[in-house]
This record gives C-alpha cells, structure tokens and sequence, in this order.
C-alpha cells in the first residue's frame, strides 16, 4: 500500500509556490501494538497552515523542513491493533497532507477522535463541528462576550470561521453585520445565513457600510482578516467593546512588516479591549461547543457551507485558493 504526502520543502516568501512543496510516495509501514492506520478521506484546509510554514515562535511549532505538512482531517480506520478503535470507525485528527496516517491511537499530538457522521456530513465535521466551528463559538462567547441587542461585526463572514460567529451571535439575539468579498458572498451571508447586512470590501466602501449598518456603533467585531479592515472598523466601536483578534489572512503573504492597527487609541478613548485567541486553549471543552452547535443545525437554525476541492494532487493550487478568497465557505480537500 503507498502512500502519497506533501512535505515541506522550503519556506514560502509570500505565496507558498510549488517548489515549496516535495511530494513523495512510501510504502504503509506495519502497524504495532496499540497503533491504527487511518485512510485519510477530507483534509480541512486553514489560513493557519500559512503560519505554520514559517521557522517562527508562535502558539505551536513550525513544520520542519521535510516533514509531512500539518493538516487536520477526517478519516476511516482501516487497521487496528488498538481497542480504542475499530475497522470502519470514522475519525478525526491531525493527519496531515498524506493519503494514509498510521501511529499510536492515543498520540495526543494527532488527537483521534470518533466521529459521528449520523450527526451531520463528514464536511460538516471540518467545519462547523470541527475546528472552526469550535473557533467561532469559543472566540465569539468567552472573548467576544456579546450581549441581546447587540451590534456584532464579523469580517471574511462567507468563511469558514465567520459564517459560524455570524450565525451565533444572531441565536444570541444580536445585530449581525459581515464583511465579505463580492456581492455573491455577502447575499448567502444576508439571504441564506441570516446576517442583518453585508459590506462588499471589494465593490464598496467600507467606512461608509459600516457608518449605514452600524448606526449605532459596534459593540462586538470579530476579526479574521487584520489590516485596513481592522483599522477601519477601530473607528466605529463603542463603550467597552471587545475585539476578537481570530486572524489576520490580509497579513500572513506579507514580504514586508505586518501592518498593525493604526487605530489602537480607540481602544484607550472606548476603554475597549482587544484580545487574541486560539482555539486549542479550549480544547477540553470542545464537547460542549459540539453539543450546541449540532442541536442547532439539527434544528435548522444554523447552516454549514463547505467548498470542496477533488484530489491530493491539487493540495497547492487549493490552499492558494483560500488567500486569493476564490473559495466560497469553508476549504476542503477530498483526499478519497
């Protein structure tokens, strides 16, 4: 049995470019006691994977050059000499960009878990049942903290990530307000997923959406992509409001300085704060995060859009489609 893996190559300066990658082919080795093999069959694809390449201290530690690139994913037991798991049992875990992945089934590092598909579709397991869904929902409640009545702002709100928050706030009884590129992402945002309004950054102004949507100013605004957008919407928050610092994907293909918030004295003269997040500090409390979130979806209220990509081969062109905002819901990577 071969497997097929993308390895890292080099660093990527800016956009990670083929000669960044190695692909390589190795046979499956034999498994050993308390070990499973695991048929990979959707990979999540991440803006963080962009920070991940880089030699640089960060909240986890860089991929080295040569290994398998990181990637969470979702797979199907295919060999077990663990009690913990059976053949044909579905899992998720930390797989990375390969075809197969076999190890030992309690390694914390790749964190197998079963997953039930009778819940909702393998996607949805990547997306608002797995690691953005979790994002969303722990960095809108615990840091964001928002309140009936309102004004939460959610900016790359047709992602993976921002489609969830979005969402959430609005069964929180707030006034949802997202910032997408293109009119066909802001109307599913409106029409399909329930957001009170939409500002097109790319055909519109920005200042000026936020100044028509916002009358009232912004009270919470969860924040995906940094820079200008960040800056912009620092001028509109209110008394004491909180800015959830997720990501910054306008920033991570940067060949120069990041560029900071301009605008950080409305923090001081707001007596706001603005505070990071990521989402493995919540790690021991996915379950809850999991249980309403599904009760949701089962219900109607919330909604999941995936943006599935066919085949191993295309990892590099699908990963660039996610900083070019050419995928349209959350990124995945059909491996089988």
């Amino acid at each position: 049995m071969e497997n097929t893996q993308f390895r890292l190559a080099a660093r990527p300066v800016g956009l990670p470019k083929d000669s960044d990658w190695q692909i390589t082919k190795e046979p499956v080795r034999e498994l050993a006691d308390g070990e499973v093999l695991v048929k990979t069959l959707y990979l999540s694809l991440d803006p963080a994977m962009r920070g991940w390449m880089n030699d640089a201290k960060s909240y986890i530690r860089p991929v080295g050059i040569g290994e398998v690139m990181r990637a969470g994913g979702l797979g199907e037991v295919v060999a077990s000499k663990s009690p913990r798991f059976a053949v044909g049992d579905k899992v998720g875990g930390g797989f990375g960009v390969q075809q197969y992945w076999v190890g030992a089934a309690d390694d914390r590092h790749a964190g197998l878990h079963k997953i039930d598909t009778r819940l909702a579709p393998a996607t949805t397991w990547l997306n608002t049942l797995g690691m953005p869904g979790m994002t969303a929902y722990f960095g809108l409640l615990e840091v964001g903290q928002p309140k009936a009545g309102e004004t939460v702002v959610v900016s790359g709100a047709a992602g993976a990530v921002g489609q969830t928050v979005g969402q959430v706030a609005k069964q929180l009884g707030c006034r949802v307000v997202g910032i997408a590129g293109g009119k066909e992402k802001c109307d599913f945002v409106v029409n399909e997923l329930g957001f009170d309004a939409c500002i097109d950054y790319k055909g519109g102004d920005v200042r000026a959406g936020l100044k028509e949507h916002c009358p009232n100013g912004v009270d919470v605004y969860f924040d995906n992509v940094g820079g200008d957008i960040l800056d912009i919407v620092l001028t509109r928050i209110n008394l004491k409001a909180r800015i959830v610092i997720c990501g910054a994907i306008s920033q991570y293909n940067n060949t120069t300085a990041v560029k900071g918030p301009a605008n950080y004295l409305s923090l001081l003269v707001n007596r706001a704060r603005m505070e990071g997040m990521v989402v493995f500090d919540y790690a021991d409390r996915y379950h809850v995060a999991v249980a309403a979130l599904g009760k949701w979806l089962q219900e109607g209220k919330i909604k999941s859009r995936e943006d599935v990509v066919q085949g191993i081969e295309k990892f590099p062109q699908a990963l660039t489609m996610l900083f070019e905002g050419k995928n349209f819901g959350k990124l995945v990577l059909q491996v089988a």
